[in-house]
């Protein structure tokens, strides 16, 4: 009995920060953890040409690190295949420098590909917040404030589109200022919707989105924000949420990192992801906190 109860008060401690009428009861004494937001507009740490850059250099040496499983994108855009292939020289002979062997090339992780591109890693383990279950921490290297830090994976949900089911016990839903809902479970009925949605709108070789998040070999190393948890009294928050519309330009070849796909595919519209800016410099070893409760006037 003391094993079950102990099971159910860490799911509720898990989930509460979902729940409307707990949310309302505890705001006033949870100041601390608030974020406030004067208006959807300046809902915004970095700019989103920040946003942009930072993951268009990192899918960029994610797609040259993974150059030779290319082929077949390649062969249908041959007016950008000479831009990777000088990027890929340019890592080849990078390569060269830094290693002993010349005669071979290194193949990198994609966590490897982070910290060469962006100077860290983030991992996910169990968290120092006592019954929080899993956390994300930074692994490797230093992130300075203001930095990109992890992305929120999941299917992305407009009003009036039907997300009951798989709400139902569902820590991981995140509803963004406009009222957009993201889906970052990657168990159950929300893993294998996300994976039908992927699957439905991959174009011949071009896949649209990345389902990698759905296991535990990803190849986007930043698509774990889900598993950031909230702060408290004693831990507080060192990264932020912020809403970010993928461009209409953003290119298709790099499409396959994006870690978030639209669960109507009639609806035009951008792509609604959500990324986790850091609020100060975080240094190797920290967990991420966030901010679960954001009040917008």
């Amino acid at each position: 009995v003391v094993a079950m109860l102990g099971g159910l008060q860490r799911r509720w401690d898990a989930y509460k920060y979902r729940f409307v009428p707990w949310l309302a009861l505890n705001l006033r004494r949870k100041r601390r953890t608030l974020r406030y937001v004067p208006e959807g507009s300046q809902d915004k740490i970095i700019s989103d040409e920040d946003i942009f850059e930072t993951l268009l250099k990192l899918f960029k040496a994610l797609f040259v690190n993974d150059f030779s499983r290319q082929a077949h994108i390649l062969a249908l855009l041959p007016e950008i295949k000479c831009k990777y292939l000088e990027l890929l020289t340019v890592e080849q002979k990078q390569s060269k420098l830094n290693s002993c062997n010349h005669h071979s090339k290194h193949v990198f992780s994609p966590e490897e590909v982070l910290f060469n591109t962006l100077g860290f890693t983030i991992t996910r383990d169990r968290s120092s917040l006592v019954s929080a279950g899993t956390g994300v921490f930074v692994s490797k290297g230093f992130v300075p404030k203001g930095t990109l830090v992890s992305m929120y994976p999941g299917t992305v949900y407009r009003k009036h589109e039907p997300i009951f089911f798989q709400s139902l016990g569902n820590p991981f839903i995140f509803r963004c200022i406009d009222g957009i809902l993201i889906d970052g479970n990657d168990k159950g009925l929300s893993r294998s919707v996300y994976r039908s949605c992927s699957r439905r709108d991959q174009l011949g070789p071009f896949q649209m989105s990345d389902e990698s998040w759905l296991t535990a070999a990803l190849r986007n190393p930043l698509a774990m924000g889900q598993y950031v948890n909230n702060c408290s009294h004693e831990k507080a928050a060192n990264v932020c949420y912020q809403e970010f519309d993928v461009p209409g330009y953003f290119p298709v070849e790099l499409k396959q990192y994006l870690p978030n796909i639209v669960y109507s595919h009639d609806i035009e519209s951008h792509l609604r992801c959500v990324v986790l800016v850091t609020l100060r410099d975080i240094e190797q070893g920290e967990e991420l906190f966030s901010n679960y409760y954001t009040v917008v006037n």
